[in-house]
């Protein structure tokens, strides 16, 4: 990826980001990322407003390169998080779940460079009207919250490339080498990478639930709860709860009853494998180690250049 626009809009290294997942992504882990020469990010959904003040502040001393904070555009208080980002002076944030419109005419009016995650094409243009300054295009294969349509990432790739003109970042089914550049192929000039960090050593997620995503086999996730926000989850009692009211054409009340709160908290963060809600991409069947993220940082890239210079040796 020469004369790359992701690593110069953000001043990293190698145009690999770090995603911003709940109860994984904290200062710990984003400062690694960036230290091994990706994009860190911390991920604010799953913080209160003072706890994403710590989490940044640590952040800052932990690295002196560029890292960022993804922003769930539905979180309740909202505007705390976005003051708290202006006050410490965060120069990179990643918008999801939402409207762009709402809040990047705030960010980039107090120089902040915004990505905005989406899930179609349709949404990508409407980012770009938003004035975003990239986007990631997240395909069906990704874990935590997805597209309705079901899209898969090698065919969303392209007509979000199609799409618009904006430097773009692939994710969803990405965690090596050769799916970067994969991606890369279909247009992609980046990418964002999850499932793979949430299960480094520096990942805030329990240990109990990174071991069942290493043990995690092809069929063993699957994308759930589309009337309420589809997310992808490792079968498990609580998703067989989830089934037996789908399957039963439930109403979103007794979904929403189900799902009650904390339950991502309770799975991710509390490793409770039973009535937890274990949220991660399809490529845990692929991921059979928990490494440190600068590690992995850096097995991918070697891997994605290899290959690549293997290609146009032949």
């Amino acid at each position: 990826m020469d004369n790359n626009r992701i690593t110069n809009l953000f001043s990293i290294e190698y145009p690999i980001v770090q995603a911003g997942m709940v109860w994984c992504s904290g200062w710990r882990l984003a400062s690694a990322v960036s230290n091994a020469g990706g994009l860190g990010i911390i991920g604010a959904g799953s913080m209160h407003p003072p706890t994403l003040k710590e989490h940044i502040e640590k952040c800052q001393s932990a690295t002196q390169k560029p890292f960022g904070v993804n922003v769930p555009l539905l979180y309740p208080e909202i505007e705390k998080l976005m003051e708290i980002i202006v006050a410490t002076k965060i120069r990179i944030v990643f918008t999801s779940a939402g409207n762009p419109a709402t809040w990047t005419g705030f960010l980039k009016d107090h120089g902040i460079t915004v990505v905005h995650v989406v899930s179609s094409s349709k949404f990508a243009k409407k980012s770009e009207l938003a004035g975003v300054d990239a986007i990631v295009a997240e395909g069906f294969e990704a874990g935590g919250h997805n597209g309705r349509e079901e899209t898969t990432t090698l065919c969303l790739i392209p007509k979000v490339r199609e799409a618009t003109s904006l430097p773009l970042m692939a994710a969803g089914g990405i965690y090596s080498g050769r799916t970067m550049l994969a991606v890369e192929v279909l247009g992609a000039e980046g990418v964002q990478i999850g499932s793979r960090f949430a299960v480094s050593a520096e990942s805030s997620a329990h240990q109990i639930f990174k071991e069942k995503i290493v043990s995690s086999q092809e069929g063993d996730t699957i994308l759930t709860l589309k009337k309420l926000t589809p997310v992808r989850l490792i079968k498990n009692e609580f998703y067989s709860q989830v089934k037996e009211l789908e399957e039963r054409c439930a109403s979103i009340d007794e979904l929403s009853s189900l799902l009650g709160k904390g339950r991502a908290k309770k799975g991710i963060f509390e490793g409770d494998l039973t009535d937890g809600e274990l949220e991660i991409g399809q490529v845990s069947a692929n991921i059979s180690e928990i490494k440190g993220a600068g590690q992995i940082v850096e097995e991918i890239w070697s891997d994605y250049t290899q290959l690549k210079a293997r290609m146009f040796a032949s």
